[in-house]
């Protein structure tokens, strides 16, 4: 099994979303991915520079969504338990929500937040 596919996205902690939101299109030209608010008060916004596979993920560290470096994995259920075999045991179970991959929070061994989506197979592969 291949446990990481790829880097999703980057967390990048800011104050102001509005204005990081601006800086990132208006200033250094990414493109928006993603604006929505997955629960009252988590606000999650995406971009993605052009070009690029790997989103920038604008994040007040307030929001209850990890600032983390998102994974992919072909697995989340494989990787949580191979995870918790090597001794580090994720922070949370795998979380399953509508229109979303399944995925879960971990840090690694010098605890840097990392996350975990359940990535689907490129098309055509």
């Amino acid at each position: 099994m291949t446990m990481t596919t790829r880097i999703l996205s980057v967390s990048v902690p800011v104050d102001d979303q509005d204005a990081a939101l601006r800086y990132y299109t208006e200033v250094l030209g990414c493109e928006l991915r993603a604006d929505d608010e997955p629960w009252p008060g988590a606000r999650y916004i995406e971009v993605v520079p052009p070009g690029s596979d790997v989103g920038l993920v604008l994040l007040r560290a307030d929001s209850g969504i990890p600032v983390a470096v998102r994974l992919g994995t072909t697995d989340a259920d494989a990787a949580h338990q191979r995870l918790s075999a090597a001794g580090t045991p994720p922070e949370t179970e795998v979380l399953r929500w509508e229109g979303v991959p399944p995925m879960f929070a971990f840090a690694d061994p010098e605890g840097n937040q990392l996350v975990y989506l359940e990535d689907a197979p490129a098309p055509g592969a």
